[in-house]
C-alpha cells in the first residue's frame, strides 16, 4: 500500500472519530475553534473541506476571513471575531483569523509598527479570555516550501478548473516570503501560552498533512472529552426491546 493510500485510510479513521467528538460537544455544550494560518496554497481549503465532508453542517461555522468592512474598520478591531465566536455544542474554524493583524497588515502596512506590535499583548488577552471561558482553541500553522508553493500555483495555473483558486495577492505576497517568514517567526513565539500553543503542520505533503491537522485538532478539541455515546432514555430502551420481541417472534 502507497502512502497516499495509507493516509487516505488514516484519514478516514480521524474523520469518525471527528464525528464522534462533534456528537459530543453537542451533548456536553462544549465550545470549539480552530484557527487556520499558513502559506498561500498550504492547504487550508483542502484540510476544511476534509473537516466538512465528516461532520454535521448545523453546529459547525467555517469563516474565512478576509479584509474588513468598512463598517467592521469603525470598531475594535478585535469586534468581528468577537462576534464570530461559537455557540454552545458548536465548532467554529477560521480560515486565515486575529492573526492578520501581525501578518498581512503588518507586511502590507495596514497597521502601523506600533499596532501592530501592540496587538501582539491583545492577541494574549483575547485567546486567554476565549480559554478561561471554557472554549477549546486549537491553532495550526500550515508550513510549506517555497518550492512547494510554486509548485502548486503551478498547478493551479495549468488547470481550468483550478485557476480561480490562483490570485494576484498570491503572487504579491509570495515577493514578500522573507518579510512573511519573520512575522510567522514572530507569531509563533509572542502567541503561544497554555491553552493556546501553535501547531505546525509540515504541510509539503498534502495528504499527511490533513492528517496530522485532523489528529492534532482530535487532540486539543478532544482532550478529556467523553466520546462514548450515552445510553438510551429508559423508556425507549424499553418500547425498542419490545419491538424487536415481536421482530423475532414473528419470524
Amino acid at each position: 500500500m502507497s502512502g497516499k493510500d495509507k493516509n487516505i485510510e488514516r484519514l478516514a479513521r480521524l474523520q469518525e472519530e471527528l464525528a464522534l467528538l462533534q456528537h459530543a460537544y453537542g451533548r456536553q455544550g462544549l465550545k470549539g475553534i480552530i484557527a487556520l494560518e499558513g502559506w498561500d496554497a498550504a492547504g487550508k481549503g483542502g484540510l476544511i473541506r476534509r473537516i466538512g465532508w465528516a461532520l454535521d453542517p448545523r453546529p459547525l461555522r467555517v469563516w474565512q476571513i478576509s479584509a474588513p468592512s468598512a463598517h467592521e474598520r469603525r470598531q475594535h478591531w478585535l469586534q468581528r471575531f468577537w462576534e464570530r465566536v461559537p455557540l454552545t455544542g458548536e465548532i467554529a474554524i477560521f480560515d486565515r483569523s486575529w492573526y492578520g493583524r501581525v501578518l498581512v497588515e503588518r507586511i502590507e502596512g495596514f497597521a502601523t509598527e506600533v499596532e501592530w506590535k501592540r496587538a501582539y499583548d491583545e492577541i494574549n488577552a483575547f485567546e486567554r479570555t476565549l480559554v478561561d471561558s471554557g472554549i477549546r482553541l486549537c491553532k495550526l500553522f500550515l508550513d510549506i516550501s517555497p518550492e512547494e508553493q510554486m509548485k502548486r500555483f503551478l498547478e493551479r495555473y495549468t488547470e481550468p478548473g483550478k485557476r480561480w483558486k490562483l490570485t494576484e495577492d498570491d503572487i504579491r505576497n509570495r515577493a514578500h516570503w522573507d518579510a512573511y517568514a519573520d512575522a510567522y517567526r514572530d507569531m509563533v513565539k509572542l502567541t503561544s501560552q497554555p491553552g493556546a500553543e501553535w501547531y505546525r503542520v509540515d504541510a509539503n505533503d498534502k495528504h499527511a498533512a490533513r492528517c496530522d491537522g485532523l489528529s492534532e485538532i482530535l487532540k486539543v478539541l478532544g482532550k478529556g472529552v467523553d466520546v462514548a455515546p450515552p445510553d438510551v432514555p429508559p423508556l425507549v430502551k424499553a418500547f425498542m426491546e419490545e419491538q424487536l420481541r415481536g421482530e423475532r417472534g414473528s419470524k
